[in-house]
């Protein structure tokens, strides 16, 4: 964990929690560490570049949490920079809750999952919602060549901080893609023993 990550996440309610459970001292290291690391290394930004979609969260004027799941093709979550990601806002269903909350509160919290890997990265940022008409070099750059879908607005995240949790109970799941690459040795393999079972079956039929 980061000390940007503990100085937003760690709220004096948190921390008065984890002194009553005795957890504290394990994380009150973090307060005294030079190094804030809130600026995204090519590890994070190889991690979010092969993802195909992510988790959202965001809080309305009333102070409810509304999360939602967004995805597209892997890369459409753009690393535009060490401290900047941006994504298209694709048409959906229209009911704008992420963009209504956002326009009351720029607070966003990302997790970003690899099940078949069991990591995941969680972002915290601050949204501006760009339109085409305000920046059309930047709307141009997040569109996705082949995919049909509109693409509304632009999200621009500014990250504040970032964090890898740890794998305990995440569950491995696999996508058709990842099951397809782990089998296709078995495919090629399978393949060679149909050859080879026709041939000798081919010499056998010859034989007197």
């Amino acid at each position: 964990m980061s000390r940007a990550y503990s100085d937003i996440a760690f709220t004096p309610a948190v921390r008065a929690l984890q002194t009553r459970m005795g957890s504290r001292s394990a994380y009150a290291a973090f307060d005294h560490a030079e190094d804030r690391r809130h600026t995204l290394t090519e590890h994070e930004a190889e991690f979010i570049r092969e993802r195909d979609g992510f988790y959202q969260a965001t809080v309305s004027e009333t102070g409810w949490p509304y999360v939602q799941f967004r995805g597209g093709p892997a890369g459409f979550l753009k690393v535009l920079d060490a401290s900047t990601l941006a994504y298209g806002d694709f048409r959906g269903n229209r009911q704008y809750i992420s963009v209504g909350n956002l326009g009351g509160n720029d607070r966003v919290s990302l997790m970003l999952m690899d099940y078949a890997s069991r990591q995941r990265l969680k972002i915290l940022g601050r949204v501006r919602l760009v339109s085409e008409a305000e920046d059309p070099a930047l709307m141009a750059q997040l569109r996705l060549p082949g995919y049909r879908a509109q693409v509304e607005r632009a999200f621009v995240i500014d990250v504040e901080a970032f964090d890898w949790n740890c794998p305990q109970h995440i569950t491995p799941r696999f996508t058709e893609a990842e099951i397809e690459q782990a089998v296709q040795p078995l495919r090629a393999e399978l393949e060679q023993l149909h050859l080879e079972l026709a041939r000798l079956r081919a010499a056998s039929a010859h034989q007197p």
